[in-house]
């Protein structure tokens, strides 16, 4: 299956710094910034998962689009979830970053630290409810779920349910990205706490799982290469990043665990959120940046381009990947985790997490 504008890994944030270029007269200013507010460029701090090391993904013609369109250079900062957000806490006294993107529950999480401005792009109002946040902090600007995924050429079928994993045929040959660093590792957790129907029975099997699991992994990317050659079995990610890896890495088959037995797979969504930085330097750009993801014209790209889910409910894509993409969701329950519970909770649930596995 061929889908243009693939990144087959995703690096971690030292490796893309280079790709951040900053004015030189950005300083500490107790909370904003010297830069030119009217230079014609942004800084967008990013998960990873939607940039080509080609230069042919979908942010890559976004950005070379938009710079085209208005004349407006994106600088670009590339990290897991988590960390884009603990370095917009750490800059707070030197705002650098104009735009943010990540996942939930770290969306909400910088949302709850005051790092985020108040703006609802042009076509927000087309965006789910639940995909965007009430008071105009963040919108989604991809759709997206999170799925594991299984080396379907050692294995005939993908596991059912999460019980299948404690199969000791897995054991060393499975691993999950780390809760409370990767956003689809903290996604393990979500899932496990709406399947298993609380915190002591999720962190009971979780606990069990461990004896399979090959250890932490801050990046959910390195886990699909290795998936992809054998070296393991089963991993977690999501459906744009392994959808969209597939031409490079093709073993890898996506797959939604059950509960239990007889019970219909299940998932989430866990889209790409945007929101402009508080004391953004280049606040106007920042506002015109999201709305050229929001527009009509960008949405109908997420899925032809990224392998991803249009964020607007009136853009209907009609490409083969959207396609694709709407045969595998088929029949999978989509559930709607209370995120402001997570935000709330989200570290004893770590601490829980990390008794119960000994990480």
């Amino acid at each position: 299956m061929s889908l243009p504008g693939i990144r087959p890994v995703r690096k971690p944030l030292a490796a893309c710094c280079g790709a951040l270029t900053l004015a030189a007269s950005l300083t500490a200013c107790g909370g904003a910034s010297t830069a030119d507010p009217h230079a014609k460029e942004i800084t967008v701090y990013s998960a990873d998962g939607l940039k080509s090391e080609q230069g042919d993904g979908f942010y890559d013609k976004v950005f070379r689009d938009f710079e085209k369109k208005t004349g407006i250079k994106v600088n670009y900062v590339e990290s897991g979830s988590g960390a884009a957000v603990q370095r917009l806490a750490r800059e707070r006294a030197n705002t650098k970053a104009d735009v943010v993107v990540t996942l939930p529950p770290f969306i909400q999480q910088a949302e709850g630290k005051g790092l985020l401005d108040t703006y609802r792009p042009k076509g927000a109002d087309h965006v789910a409810a639940a995909d965007k946040d009430p008071a105009g902090k963040w919108t989604s600007v991809v759709n997206n779920y999170f799925c594991f995924i299984y080396n379907k050429k050692q294995l005939p079928k993908a596991p059912a349910t999460w019980q299948d994993l404690l199969d000791p045929k897995f054991k060393d040959k499975l691993q999950y990205s780390t809760p409370g660093v990767a956003g689809d590792g903290t996604a393990v957790l979500i899932k496990a706490l709406h399947d298993f129907g609380g915190r002591r029975p999720a962190m009971d099997f979780l606990k069990k799982l461990q004896a399979n699991n090959v250890g932490p992994s801050s990046s959910t990317g390195q886990l699909a290469p290795k998936t992809d050659k054998g070296e393991l079995l089963v991993a977690n990610g999501d459906v744009q990043m392994n959808y969209a890896n597939q031409k490079s890495m093709p073993n890898q088959g996506i797959f939604f665990p059950a509960a239990k037995p007889g019970a219909r797979p299940a998932t989430f969504a866990l889209p790409y959120a945007a929101g402009v930085v508080k004391n953004a330097p280049h606040r106007a750009n920042a506002r015109a940046f999201l709305d050229y993801l929001l527009s009509p014209e960008v949405q109908q790209q997420v899925s032809a381009v990224g392998g991803g889910f249009a964020s607007r409910t009136d853009i209907k894509p009609t490409d083969p990947h959207a396609t694709q993409l709407a045969a595998l969701m088929k029949n999978v329950e989509i559930f709607h985790p209370d995120w402001n519970d997570i935000d709330k909770n989200l570290q004893s649930y770590l601490e829980d997490w990390r008794t119960a596995t000994g990480s």
